[in-house]
């Protein structure tokens, strides 16, 4: 099964992903960006505000989708529990938020192209209001996307719902606001049971 967790900074994707490590040991746990040593490289560089032009911001996340894909997806699709934090849907989610002359369709095909049109089996979604992501920013570092503001996760976050249903790909949405041991059982049963 491979399964991704999406949604903006500060949902509960990392924590969820934590516990979930302790539960399924034997699975591969992987993030977009950073999910090889190529990704490590291009993560600083999304992050760090190094990269000043957005379409320069796409084709890095691009270029680390098509490596992540081959390096770690696609080798292991068949055989393993695989868990990403983020994937393709945050790819197109933040390159359409912040190119809004990007459309859908376009945005979509290149990340196709990326993975080989393998879409996952499952997307968790996970769904924060603008007072939890304040509450939750609050007393700690921002990094260059964060810094960009809570509308603009808000609107990361209606494009990722748009995106999944374009796409049509099987998705639980998580309320954000929900205890992490309730949010947990969801996850774990789904991923049980498939």
């Amino acid at each position: 099964m491979y399964v991704i967790f999406e949604g903006v900074d500060t949902s509960g994707k990392s924590t969820q992903i934590d516990i979930l490590k302790k539960e399924f040991s034997n699975a591969i746990f992987t993030k977009e960006p950073g999910g090889t040593k190529l990704g490590v490289d291009i993560r600083k560089l999304l992050l760090d505000g190094t990269v000043s032009s957005k379409k320069t911001e796409l084709f890095l996340f691009l270029a680390d989708r098509a490596e992540h894909y081959f390096k770690v997806i696609k080798p292991n699709r068949e055989k393993k529990l695989i868990v990403s934090d983020r994937g393709f849907i945050s790819g197109v989610a933040y390159a359409k938020t912040n190119q809004k002359e990007f459309d859908f369709d376009r945005l979509i095909e290149l990340n196709k192209i990326a993975i080989d049109n393998d879409m996952p089996d499952t997307v968790f979604l996970f769904l924060a209001n603008e007072k939890i992501i304040k509450e939750r920013l609050s007393g700690r570092g921002m990094d260059n996307i964060e810094k960009r503001g809570i509308k603009y996760l808000l609107d990361v976050q209606d494009n990722m719902r748009k995106i999944i249903s374009i796409l049509d790909i099987k998705c639980i949405e998580i309320d954000a606001s929900k205890s992490i041991d309730e949010i947990s059982g969801i996850i774990k049963k789904y991923i049980t049971i498939g």
